[in-house]
Order: C-alpha cells, then sequence, then structure tokens
C-alpha cells in the first residue's frame, strides 16, 4: 500500500511570482524512508506542510495513509506525526508536561498519555530533564523533546523536517537508530 501519494502538486506564494512547487509528485511505499533533497527554498517544507495538513495546495491531489488530504484533514492528523525544523514545544512547561500537553491534544486518555510519555523520556534520554522547564534545555534536548512529541501517538506516517538539526553528533546517531527502529516497526518516513 501507499502511505503517501502526492500529485501534482502546485503551490505558489506572492500572488503567483514565487513558485514552492509546480508539478511535485510523489509516491511512497508504507514502511519505508524517503529522503527529500533540495537546495534551500526548493519546497520541502511547503510539501511537508501541505501533506501535514497544514496548507493547502494551489492544485493536485494529495493522500496519507489512503486518507485525502484536503477532504479529511482531520483523519489525517490522528494518524500522523510531524517535527517541523525548529523545536514546536512551550518553554515555559517542563519535558514532562509538554507530553502530557501533546497527547491530550491528541486526545489520548491520562493514563496512555502519561505511559507514552514515561517511555518516551526514557528513549530520548530526557528522564533526568523530565521535570526542569524547557527554557533550562540545551538546543539539543529541545530538538529530541519535540521529537519525542512527534511521537506521543505512535503515527502510520512521520514527517521529519530537518530531524537532525541542533543535535550533536551523538543525539544524530541516536536519531537514526530510531528512524530505524520506527521503520522496523513499519512507520513510513519522510
Amino acid at each position: 500500500m501507499k502511505a503517501v501519494i502526492a500529485e501534482n502538486l502546485v503551490k505558489t506564494y506572492n500572488k503567483g511570482a514565487v513558485k514552492a512547487l509546480d508539478g511535485l509528485n510523489l509516491d511512497v511505499e508504507e514502511g519505508t524512508v524517503l529522503g527529500v533533497l533540495g537546495p534551500n527554498g526548493a519546497g520541502k517544507t511547503t510539501t511537508v506542510r501541505i501533506l501535514a495538513t497544514l496548507l493547502s495546495p494551489d492544485s493536485g491531489h494529495a493522500t496519507v495513509a489512503g486518507i485525502d488530504v484536503l477532504k479529511h484533514p482531520d483523519e489525517v492528523r490522528k494518524l500522523i506525526g510531524l517535527s517541523g525544523q525548529y523545536a514546536a514545544v512551550d518553554e515555559t512547561l517542563t519535558g514532562w508536561d509538554n507530553l502530557i500537553m501533546f497527547g491530550r491534544l491528541y486526545h489520548l486518555s491520562a493514563k496512555a498519555t502519561k505511559q507514552r510519555a514515561i517511555e518516551l523520556l526514557e528513549q530520548f534520554a530526557l528522564s533526568d530533564a523530565a521535570k526542569r522547564p524547557i527554557k533550562t534545555y540545551s538546543g539539543g534536548m529541545r530538538r529530541r523533546l519535540d521529537l519525542a512529541a512527534s511521537l506521543i501517538i505512535r503515527p502510520k506516517v512521520l514527517f521529519l523536517d530537518e530531524p537532525t538539526t541542533g543535535l550533536d553528533p551523538r543525539g544524530r546517531q541516536d536519531m537514526w537508530g530510531v528512524i530505524d527502529d520506527l521503520v522496523k516497526g513499519g512507520v513510513t518516513l519522510l
């Protein structure tokens, strides 16, 4: 089955003066990794935003996990995780509180959210810092927490926009290990 299909996606900005996407086509098999490469301004982030239902294309069609991203965005959001270029965590909250907030926003039960937060804090080596405010975290710790938050619901499809930005060499190595484990578990990564 195809996890992600994009057909002829077009997206322009500044009243059509800037073409971010010009007929993009993607076809991603379930349980695989697709790395999208290109220079700054090539449309990579725009593509992720469209597929994650955060932005609408000017034309074209896309499905994620077999669901049309324009017709049923709420259904798509139940199945995906997203980690953008920059950590999207609340700096006034603790790491623990951020993960609890994400779990509850995804409508996980309180019990399931707490269990998943414990697992993710351990997986991303953040257990010792879990009760500290994010503003005291290093850049790499914030990035790892953001990545953990993108996995709170065990997504079928995970969108990672520059996933190793801000990570030190060991953090990068650990991230590739997480990606390998996710793919072995059937998750599709873009």
